[in-house]
């Protein structure tokens, strides 16, 4: 069993100053400065729902828009999240969520599988929210996805406005990648596969 669930990665690009901290065994506390607010705000909702401690500086090239900045982050934030789970043995591996937030209800399903998939729900009905292109939201997922090589599902059940619909989904996908990442301590010493390997 991985007893000490911590990572730090630095990326850096010529677009792209990023890096990220995480605890998986944290408490909520989250450092979040990204130069894009709202995104900042999501990530608050990852550590406090999730149990996780985040800390995420960013600097990027913002005067062109934010596209680089929030993709390079959730890439950051993927690489983070599986350098610290390791062989993920004794982990849960799965996890599911439905989080209602006002007339907004989003399900997320997710599995750490080692297979990187994305399948994404949203009909986010703005193409801002604040400053920040909505359009973002979908392209933050498929970089976390594709780095932390998680399988993740979103549907929309319900929600007409675009800042409930957004949060919604980062507050069940945090609960559901709470679930995912737990030790089960009916097979902590091993690997959550039938295949003897994630």
């Amino acid at each position: 069993m991985n007893t000490n669930r911590i990572a730090t990665v630095k990326r850096t690009t010529g677009e792209t100053d990023v890096q990220v901290t995480i605890n998986i065994d944290g408490t909520g506390i989250c450092n979040a400065n990204t130069g894009i607010p709202f995104l900042d705000h999501m990530i608050h909702q990852i550590a406090s729902h999730g149990l996780f401690d985040l800390d995420i500086q960013a600097k990027g090239d913002w005067e062109i828009d934010d596209h680089h900045t929030n993709e390079d982050v959730g890439i950051t934030l993927g690489q983070a999240l599986h350098q610290a789970l390791g062989n993920k043995k004794g982990i849960v591996r799965f996890g599911n969520f439905l989080a209602p937030l006002d007339e907004a209800l989003i399900q997320v399903a997710l599995d750490f599988s080692g297979r990187p998939h994305l399948s994404y729900g949203l009909n986010i009905p703005t193409q801002r929210v604040g400053t920040y292109d909505t359009q973002l939201v979908r392209e933050f997922f498929v970089a976390l996805v594709n780095h932390s090589q998680m399988t993740l599902h979103i549907r929309q059940l319900d929600g007409i406005n675009s800042h409930h619909i957004i949060e919604a989904t980062f507050k069940a996908f945090a609960r559901a990648m709470r679930m995912a990442v737990e030790i089960d301590p009916r097979r902590a010493e091993t690997i959550p596969s039938s295949k003897g390997v994630l």
